[in-house]
């Protein structure tokens, strides 16, 4: 098929190697404009960019789609569907209805479940027991458009966001090839009206962590924010992010320091396993505690 691919993130790029390996013909490569990044901050490609360079495939990176101008060289590929993942920009009903099979979206949860901009952090920190990919035919709503075919997983107990979103975005790349090659008989099935929550965006309020709360709370909230942007507590002052941990056996006040990064919660007791000091690398348990002591109770 000819093919517009749309994405921007690490996340999108297994799909479109996938869709270039299939033999499809990537008629261009929409991504978002390079942005400055690191301490020179200079303009950094971003993840599909980069990859569709190495792929010699065209570029084009619109800072928006909705002057006539941008709509106009979008028809003008004459694509017969258009691959989105994680582009970041929102696409117009006139956009959407140029490709003759229309706009097929990669979205990382089961959907109803988890329409919108955070579903991989926010399954985790709701303690799901499953997840998936889920190929969606694009409608103006925010994630409502019928469903082509979907894959499960189960998210494993001490799973993290940064795990969880390598498995989904390799899946999510077999899905859409598996698509693709069905897409002239497959039949797009409507969501369930039932069972739908929204994915908000992570707010950086979210991440500081209450020692008062549940353990399996405080556990689901660390590897829901591992690695970015990542829960934290103060640790004699200093902001320190917690970035892997598992449910533990202890008992003591909110925060108190049980002995080998065993901390006590509201209920219950956290074992942390991988933790990052500002303006230093992640590093595991045994690492930290050799560089860092820890005081009674976390803040």
């Amino acid at each position: 098929m000819r093919v517009v691919f749309m994405g921007t993130p690490d996340f999108s790029v297994p799909a479109l190697e996938a869709l270039h390996a299939a033999g499809h013909e990537i008629a261009a490569v929409y991504t978002q404009p390079p942005r400055p990044a690191g301490r020179g901050k200079k303009d950094r490609p971003t993840a599909v960019h980069a990859c569709a360079e190495i792929l010699g495939l065209p570029v084009r990176h619109p800072k928006s789609l909705k002057s006539a101008e941008a709509q106009e060289a979008f028809a003008a590929l004459e694509a017969d569907v258009a691959v989105v993942v994680a582009y970041g920009l929102i696409l117009p009903q006139s956009v959407l209805d140029v490709p003759r099979f229309g706009c097929l979206n990669i979205h990382a949860s089961l959907l109803p479940r988890w329409r919108g901009a955070a579903p991989i952090h926010r399954a985790i920190m709701a303690g799901d027991a499953k997840t998936g990919i889920a190929i969606m035919q694009m409608e103006a709503g925010l994630d409502t458009g019928p469903v082509l075919l979907e894959g499960e997983t189960a998210i494993g107990e001490g799973e993290t966001t940064g795990d969880l979103h390598v498995r989904l975005a390799d899946m999510g790349a077999a899905l859409i090839t598996e698509v693709l090659s069905k897409l002239v008989t497959l039949v797009p099935q409507p969501q369930p009206e039932e069972g739908v929550t929204y994915a908000a965006k992570i707010d950086k309020a979210e991440a500081r962590i209450d020692w008062n709360r549940p353990a399996r709370e405080i556990d689901q909230l660390i590897r829901g924010l591992s690695p970015f942007p990542g829960a934290w507590c103060e640790i004699s002052g200093e902001r320190v992010k917690l970035l892997r941990s598992c449910l533990t056996e202890g008992k003591g006040g909110p925060g108190a320091h049980l002995g080998n990064f065993r901390i006590a919660c509201g209920q219950g007791a956290i074992e942390v396993l991988e933790a990052q000091r500002q303006g230093k690398r992640a590093m595991s348990r045994e690492e930290f505690l050799r560089g860092m002591s820890l005081p009674e109770t976390l803040n």
